[in-house]
């Protein structure tokens, strides 16, 4: 595949899935867009973008911020001219009971990220990739399609919401010769445990249950993610749209959640 001249912007491109799928691009001609709010972080994804073809530039912005979702699309702009494709990668989690007194505050945090950003990102794009005949990939999760454990309604809430709205704007897309799809990974080795805090001991036990999980007995490499989101963006997935690829390991086919 090679997505020479295309423009794709990434957001949550400073590590885990973002990151893979920025300089996988990157490897395949593109000029990407890094995007996410850790601007060290950043920059060491920009320097690997750097080693190929493609111009990469990075933006530094909070996407549940609205004056930073119109910097990421005036940016790309003003710098490549057009949009080709758009990668809705960032995302957040957060543990709440319903009836839990911060309840409210994580589900607006985990909403604002996970959907609403996606959504007014999509809105603000969408004029650039009508012009093109691009497309979107969104990053969403299992967890769109079954409740993985307690105390996550929040997660569970806004991946469902966000595939919901893939398929919706597929439809409103389809007419313009655009299309959009998600990507449902299941466990991913990525930072996300570390950055929480905890020790190396726990963090490799979190591992090791999620291997368990899984039908394959192996946990996805960001990479492995990153294939597919480049394989739905190109002219190879040209009659695909408003589909939710499942990339989970057999997770599902156990369902062992209880047990974690």
């Amino acid at each position: 595949m090679s997505f020479a001249n295309k423009v794709v912007i990434v957001t949550g491109a400073s590590s885990g899935i973002g990151a893979a799928v920025g300089i996988k691009f990157a490897e395949e001609a593109a000029n990407v867009v890094l995007v996410a709010r850790n601007q060290e972080k950043l920059k060491e994804v920009l320097k690997k973008c750097d080693k190929h073809r493609g111009k990469a530039i990075m933006v530094i912005a909070d996407v549940t911020k609205n004056e930073d979702i119109k910097k990421i699309i005036a940016q790309t702009i003003n710098q490549f001219g057009k949009i080709d494709i758009l990668i809705n990668n960032a995302g957040v989690g957060g543990k709440a009971a319903v009836w839990d007194t911060n309840a409210m505050e994580v589900f607006d945090k985990v909403i604002a990220t996970n959907l609403r950003s996606v959504v007014y990102l999509t809105n603000l794009a969408a004029p650039y990739l009508i012009q093109t005949k691009g497309n979107i990939v969104n990053i969403s999760s299992i967890a769109a399609v079954s409740v993985i454990t307690a105390e996550h309604f929040a997660y569970c809430t806004s991946k469902a919401g966000l595939d919901h709205f893939m398929r919706s704007a597929a439809l409103d897309f389809a007419p313009k010769g655009v299309r959009i799809n998600s990507v449902n990974p299941g466990p991913v080795r990525t930072d996300f445990v570390q950055n929480l805090g905890v020790g190396k001991d726990e963090a490799n036990s979190f591992w090791d249950k999620m291997k368990e999980a899984t039908a394959l007995d192996r946990i996805s490499e960001p990479d492995e993610i990153a294939d597919v989101v480049l394989f739905l963006a190109s002219d190879k997935a040209v009659a695909i749209t408003g589909s939710s690829y499942i990339t989970d390991n057999g997770c599902l086919l156990r369902r062992p959640f209880k047990e974690l």
